[in-house]
């Protein structure tokens, strides 16, 4: 039951806060660059971090990068919704940008890993939880494999904390296959997600 009375409110429900998660080299990036394509009424929150940016990233764009120096400093003013070490490195999130994509009245994405993903719902229990997976390990390794961004060792790792981050599953309300070469299927099925939701006569409603 809803904790509202059912109104004509129910025509115009609050912007949601979309959190899309999953494990290292599940294709977080490729999917939500799809989303991005679809040109939707969809604010995309920018991560802060520390690690270098890769060839092909830009800085605004893909991720705020900054040195470590800067993150602490956001840190101690207060400035993040959360933040994490993962593999040595910080990322975070800026409060102001999803203030300000609210009062846009826009659904707002926000990509994180796993870490992340269970700060923010501890924060925000009304936030629409979606978790990407592969289609099977095989897939995924080769995905990794693919970047040439990690040493074998580091490889290891990231298989090792990605199998023990699919436990998180049950804490999610929807889990997406990003397939390879079907990435338009995720994409089709996560704007699904978003629309359904937004025909619910419960509303989620997240405050900062």
């Amino acid at each position: 039951m809803c904790d509202d009375p059912i109104n004509f409110n129910v025509l115009h429900p609050e912007p949601l806060l979309v959190v899309i998660s999953g494990p290292s080299g599940v294709g977080k990036d490729s999917v939500l660059q799809g989303l991005k394509r679809r040109n939707l009424p969809l604010h995309f929150v920018v991560t802060a971090t520390t690690r270098l940016p890769r060839p092909e990233e830009v800085h605004g764009v893909d991720y705020y990068f900054v040195s470590l120096q800067e993150f602490e400093e956001m840190i101690a003013a207060g400035e993040l919704i959360e933040y994490a070490v993962v593999y040595d490195q910080y990322k975070g999130i800026p409060k102001a940008q999803i203030r300000e994509a609210f009062a846009s009245r826009k659904d707002v994405v926000l990509r994180v890993d796993v870490q992340g993903a269970a700060k923010l719902q501890s924060l925000f229990p009304q936030a629409l939880m979606i978790f990407l997976v592969p289609s099977n390990e095989e897939e995924w390794l080769h995905r990794l494999q693919n970047r040439n961004t990690e040493t074998p060792e580091n490889l290891v790792l990231r298989l090792e904390t990605a199998r023990r981050e699919l436990d998180s599953l049950p804490r999610f309300d929807y889990v997406v296959i990003n397939a390879e070469h079907r990435l338009e299927e995720a994409v089709d099925t996560i704007i699904a997600i978003i629309r359904a939701e937004h025909h619910r006569l419960c509303h989620r409603k997240v405050r900062l």
